[in-house]
């Protein structure tokens, strides 16, 4: 199954399921038990394949998805927990060695977009970098100290997201947050695959990045450091994962702070993050206040 978050007439979100490639299916007016939100249709226990068959089999009306503006899959997320450095070949081209323990860091809310919407550049800085990574959206609680065998039971899905850096405020502290969490930073989606349609964890697939159609990024899930479910199984030792929370996987190598010279991305440019068998996120960008 695929999902997808949409924004309504009246600009509130929507949770929609696909019926085929392009046409989707408004999964709470198709039946209204299912909340008009993933997060909260998560927290509430619904069985969304039997909602998503039903809804399927219904006459329902089919919304053609070009149609449509995207909203990042989960939009408010209660937490939104990413890793540093967990590509070995990123990891080196950034002059370090394998760590020792996740680099982990959050982002806010109002740092994500959906599919199609605008990464903003900030008027502060030109140094604007893309990453490739795999999300994943937790479905049921995870209790603490989960075992990696038990971890990936507690995946609902995956997804693509694209991790837009301020570099040189990244760099201004030891914490990683403030070059991470500038709005419009976050693209998020543009669909939730459910994860019993892909291998666990969802490894072997292949990632890009390709910058105005330029190939920037190109590796495999198969190489993170971290597994899904070892870092699930870090990350329950410290907090409790709960429904709809959301976890970046990482980039690989190929950004553009790591190329001689440099490439930053610039007003006008495309960027596009490509996950096999997931699909394509593509954001144009656009500097702030133009």
């Amino acid at each position: 199954m695929k999902f997808t978050t949409f924004l309504a007439p009246d600009g509130s979100t929507r949770l929609g399921l696909l019926d085929g490639e392009q046409q989707l299916i408004d999964l709470n007016a198709a039946q209204p038990q299912v909340p008009a939100d993933l997060r909260a249709a998560l927290e509430a226990g619904v069985d969304l394949a039997a909602a998503a068959a039903a809804a399927r089999d219904s006459a329902a009306p089919r919304l053609a998805l070009q149609d449509l503006t995207l909203a990042p899959l989960v939009p408010e997320p209660g937490k939104t927990i990413c890793l540093g450095l967990n590509y070995y070949d990123h990891a080196k081209e950034g002059g370090r060695e394998k760590p020792e323990y996740p680099w982990f860091f959050f982002r806010g809310k109002s740092s994500l977009i959906g599919h199609g919407a605008a990464g903003q550049l900030p008027r502060v800085s030109e140094k604007f970098d893309y990453e490739a990574e795999l999300a994943l959206v937790i479905g049921t609680r995870v209790p603490r100290h989960v075992s990696q065998d038990e971890a990936l039971r507690h995946v609902f899905g995956y997804t693509c997201f694209n991790d837009m850096s301020v570099r040189d405020y990244q760099k201004r502290t030891p914490q990683w947050t403030i070059g991470k969490n500038f709005d419009a930073t976050g693209g998020f989606g543009p669909v939730l695959v459910t994860a019993d349609e892909l291998a666990p964890g969802a490894t072997g697939l292949r990632i890009q990045s390709r910058l105005n159609g330029r190939v920037m990024q190109d590796a495999s899930t198969t190489d993170m450091i971290w597994s899904v479910a070892e870092t699930i199984s870090l990350l329950s030792d410290c907090m409790t994962l709960e429904p709809g929370d959301v976890i970046v996987m990482g980039t690989p190598a190929g950004v553009g702070q790591a190329r001689t010279p440099p490439v930053w991305m610039k007003d006008g440019d495309l960027i596009e993050i490509e996950i096999e068998r997931i699909g394509i996120l593509a954001n144009p960008i656009r500097r702030e206040g133009a």
